[in-house]
């Protein structure tokens, strides 16, 4: 008797197991298209702050530097 009842309680667990594998690969699966997504938005922030600043435009700018004040045409 203590048997049949390990046995039933055993196959149940093999589908609540099933189950709980399943749920782990959609959430795999989800996770997998959420770092597919963040790391396409990041792709695309860089390209935009290089297209705004490309490298080395704002490396060496100082504050009131006559060369950039004449060209500018505010001196």
């Amino acid at each position: 008797m203590l048997g049949r009842i390990s046995q039933f309680v055993q196959f149940f667990w093999m589908f609540e197991s099933q189950h709980h594998q399943r749920l782990a690969w959609d959430d795999a699966a989800k996770a997998r298209i959420a770092r597919d997504r963040a790391e396409a938005l990041a792709a695309a922030q860089l390209e935009a702050m290089l297209e705004a600043n490309p490298s080395g435009a704002l490396g060496a700018s100082q504050m009131d530097e006559p060369a950039s004040l004449m060209e500018s045409g505010l001196l």
